[in-house]
């Protein structure tokens, strides 16, 4: 057989030509100018004359003038005052005498007039409340017994003021003005009383000062919703005390009094070896003011912790606290009993106190 003919050993080399692609005419836009756009009839220089004579329903000669500019020439007219025309009147102003038209107003408007008419009952008080002190006195301006009486009842507001540049400068204040210079204790150092402050911290549990205030606000909502305490002749309270329907009136009040009742004049010190051979001889020893109240509030807090829940929930220890601080001014409560046993003990250990004699 004759061998087959194969092209990669030929001598010659066989062009290959790729088909040359056929471009497709496409039509093309050929630009023409464009038109101008303005409208060369409607230029002011081709207006059409106006005639002096010509009047139309439109023009200024037969426009009616506005209610401000016709009110003000009716005024001018009459010889009075003309309103302002840079300023317009407000609605309100307009519908003020006219009920009908105000019947037909928007419901936002009418709102709004309603709003502005005064009511015939005040929502605030414009009394004074005199302050009073822990046991019924009154007080001056800085905490004490008035002084002078005629400058309290200047200050207070009820002395006439002949001065004109005082009386231009008293006008609104409902207080009085303050007597200037003021002095240098005229200032308020703590925001609650001390005793509120003292016994918040007895309160507290576990570092947790919001639980402590938020007990003794149910102590003292408690102490104020309370009826009149009953109270009893044989466990007397501080002497000048309010009377017993005044307590629910003044919350602080009632927990200062019944706090400073029942506190200790008094404590027991042991001193070693004072009776000799290492006896202890017990001596009375006077307390200040902050630590009877420590102790009465501490003795409260005691006997409330013994006393039955009547439910259950996070204010129920405050209410225990309440009910106690309520027992004391009646004189039911167990803490008298304890004071009493103090007492006696601090006359009775008045012998082992020597005085030596120069």
């Amino acid at each position: 057989m004759p061998p087959r003919l194969n092209p990669l050993q030929a001598s010659w080399a066989f062009p290959i030509r790729t088909r040359a692609p056929i471009e497709r005419w496409r039509p093309t836009a050929i630009p023409q100018p464009c038109a101008p756009r303005n409208r060369g009839y409607a230029d002011a220089s081709k207006d059409l004359p106006l005639s002096p004579d010509q009047k139309g329903p439109n023009t200024e000669q037969d426009a009616i003038p506005h209610v401000s500019e016709e009110a003000a020439a009716m005024k001018k007219s009459m010889g009075e005052t003309p309103p302002e025309l840079e300023q317009g009147t407000p609605i309100e102003e307009i519908v003020a005498g006219d009920k009908e038209a105000q019947a037909k107003l928007p419901k936002v408007m009418k709102d709004a007039l309603k709003a502005q008419k005064p009511s015939n009952s005040r929502s605030f008080s414009t009394s004074a409340v005199r302050r009073i002190d822990h046991y019924g006195g009154y007080l001056g301006p800085m905490g004490g017994p008035p002084q002078n009486p005629d400058a309290s009842i200047a200050a207070s507001g009820n002395e006439p003021i002949t001065d004109p540049a005082s009386r231009a400068l008293s006008q609104g204040v409902k207080f009085g003005l303050p007597t200037l210079p003021l002095p240098a204790n005229y200032n308020l150092h703590h925001r609650y009383d001390p005793l509120i402050d003292q016994m918040v911290g007895l309160l507290i549990q576990h570092g947790k000062k919001d639980v402590a205030r938020r007990n003794m606000d149910i102590i003292l909502s408690y102490l104020r919703t309370s009826p009149p305490p009953k109270i009893n002749p044989d466990r007397p309270l501080l002497p000048g005390h309010p009377p017993p329907s005044h307590l629910p009136l003044n919350p602080i009040l009632y927990l200062s009094l019944a706090i400073d009742s029942v506190a200790p004049l008094l404590r027991i010190r042991q001193q070693r070896g004072a009776a000799g051979g290492g006896v202890a001889l017990a001596l009375p020893i006077p307390l200040s003011l902050r630590r009877r109240r420590w102790t009465a509030i501490n003795w409260i807090l005691e006997a409330a912790s013994k006393r039955k829940s009547r439910g259950s929930g996070k204010g129920m220890f405050a209410t225990r606290i309440a009910e106690e601080i309520v027992a004391v001014v009646e004189g039911k409560s167990s803490i008298w009993v304890k004071r009493e046993g103090l007492h006696k003990l601090g006359v009775s250990a008045r012998a082992n106190m020597l005085v030596k004699r120069r």
